[in-house]
């Protein structure tokens, strides 16, 4: 199971079900439970896009949000990659998602949460995001933020998630020469809790989408106890580039993820954790 790449993971469930007519995500969850291990081998027993559905499901399971998982898989995402997660969350839980996180979400969390789910990036073009845009749009973010009594959480959602990412790293440029701070240090400053860690990961997506990922399999790893279902998640969402971030992850924190997991976690679960690292493609 932790060996199969994302193609594989399309194909082999539905051959699964062909040939002995059942689920292989059901097969998995009566073997082996809804522990971290049993978890992890119903996400990888699923094609990626359904599975992101069932992660964003478990977050909002049960009492409460699990606000940090959620963000992690709506914000940073591509236009065709939500319009996709929006349609098979549809069709795999009959319900709209918008609906589902209005009725979990509140606040400016759940505003940036909103912004990110229209799918509004634009594509980078040079004649329109050019240098007047860009002094325009960081004297907006410097009036939406820094240069404002409180913070217009909005605005700066709006902007910073319509802009390419090509344009977002120039912007970042621009405002870090004019203002002496870059935009992921606008938003640590300006904004709280979830909400800040929220709207960093989303910019550094779009900036150093790899760096990004590697944080958060160490957020997943920091302090007293592990998060399983965040580390589990991360690492079988981003599986696809997980080479890239392996790589990213030394150079960022001096170890490699496969040693992270083997101080963080055990047994079955961690061996399945490992194939999944191994067999990145």
């Amino acid at each position: 199971m932790g060996s199969m790449t994302p193609e594989m993971r399309c194909k082999v469930p539905v051959r699964y079900k062909e040939l002995y007519d059942k689920q292989l995500k059901d097969v998995m969850k009566s073997e082996c439970g809804n522990r971290d291990f049993g978890t992890a081998l119903q996400l990888l027993s699923s094609p990626p896009d359904q599975a992101e559905c069932g992660m964003i499901h478990r977050a909002c399971k049960g009492l409460g949000t699990n606000e940090t998982l959620l963000f992690t898989i709506i914000c940073g995402r591509s236009n065709k990659e939500m319009e996709i997660l929006k349609k098979q969350y549809f069709k795999l839980f009959d319900k709209d998602l918008g609906s589902l996180l209005n009725s979990e979400l509140g606040g400016h969390f759940e505003t940036l949460i909103f912004t990110c789910l229209q799918a509004s990036e634009e594509g980078y073009d040079e004649g329109y995001h050019d240098d007047a845009k860009m002094q325009e749009d960081v004297e907006k973010l410097y009036k939406m933020g820094q240069g404002k009594f409180g913070t217009d959480e909005k605005g700066l959602f709006k902007i910073l998630s319509a802009s390419p990412p090509d344009y977002i790293k120039k912007l970042n440029l621009l405002y870090a020469d004019k203002y002496g701070f870059t935009l992921v240090k606008v938003l640590e400053t300006e904004l709280r809790g979830d909400l800040k860690t929220a709207a960093m990961f989303m910019i550094n997506m779009k900036t150093k989408p790899y760096v990004a990922v590697c944080r958060l399999i160490k957020e997943a790893c920091k302090g007293f106890g592990t998060n399983e279902l965040l580390l589990t998640c991360t690492i079988i969402r981003y599986q696809g580039i997980m080479k890239e971030i392996m790589i990213a992850f030394v150079e960022e924190f001096g170890e490699t993820i496969q040693d992270v997991v083997k101080g963080e976690v055990r047994g079955d679960y961690q061996k399945l954790l490992l194939a999944v690292l191994d067999s990145a493609p």
